[in-house]
């Protein structure tokens, strides 16, 4: 176990890229967020979030290198989302339990700590909902923080 972790902590030392991370989300959507590349610059996020309900979103995101710094990179992506949301939260929704689908989109940055298994970003991830209370909703950004392996 020792050796182990040993090992991770040098492989992030010597700039090693991450395959997946999990962690906090914090914003007016709070929740949990597991990052997965599929590829050297594409990924599927998955967020687990709350407010006034639950909503589950799935991001396809695409990653590059950011101002030419070594491990920031900028990504952008596309996805949707379910929620069950209480009616009773929301000010001008129809009293009750509401089921929603939507799309959303994410832009963001993030970086990944030299030396420590340890990503941080900030995006903004606005959504719309098609089905269910419908509405656009521009302020779904984001600070996010994963253990990475």
């Amino acid at each position: 176990m020792t050796l182990t972790l040993a090992f991770c902590f040098i492989a992030f030392a010597n700039g090693a890229d991450y395959r997946t991370g999990i962690g906090l989300r914090a914003g007016p959507y709070y929740g949990l967020t597991i990052k997965h590349f599929t590829g050297s610059k594409t990924a599927l996020e998955g967020l687990l979030t709350r407010w006034g309900g639950t909503d589950i979103t799935i991001l396809y995101e695409v990653h590059n290198q950011a101002l030419d710094i070594n491990r920031l990179n900028w990504y952008i992506g596309l996805g949707g989302h379910i929620g069950f949301w209480d009616g009773d939260h929301l000010h001008d929704a129809t009293p009750g339990n509401h089921t929603i689908f939507g799309l959303d989109g994410i832009l963001g940055l993030e970086y990944n700590f030299p030396g420590a298994p340890i990503n941080i970003s900030v995006d903004w991830k606005p959504a719309f909902n098609i089905i269910g209370y419908t509405e656009f909703w521009p302020y779904g950004g984001a600070f996010s923080i994963r253990y990475i392996f």
